[in-house]
């Protein structure tokens, strides 16, 4: 088992979690973080995957996700806080 593996492993096992926190969370910020955690968890998988297959296609994937993710974090919060800054 390579240490690539074991980030696999942790990625998944905080993506369980956070979605136990989506489905308990009491308030629209506890759902959005969850919600947060899970993509960037995806975004995680994508490029430990595209280390693991040696490849730098997925790298533009990545970079491209982690911004829209970014934005959208950004615009759930200032949803969240009622539009306040």
């Amino acid at each position: 088992m390579s240490i690539i593996d074991i980030a696999l492993a942790a990625i998944v096992v905080s993506m369980i979690i956070a979605t136990y926190r989506i489905m308990r969370g009491p308030s629209g910020a506890d759902r959005g973080s969850g919600s947060d955690v899970i993509f960037f968890g995806f975004v995680g998988l994508v490029a430990i995957l595209g280390v693991r297959l040696e490849t730098a296609l997925l790298v533009d994937i990545v970079v491209v996700c982690t911004l829209v993710g970014f934005l959208a974090a950004i615009s759930l919060a200032r949803l969240t806080a009622g539009g306040k800054r």
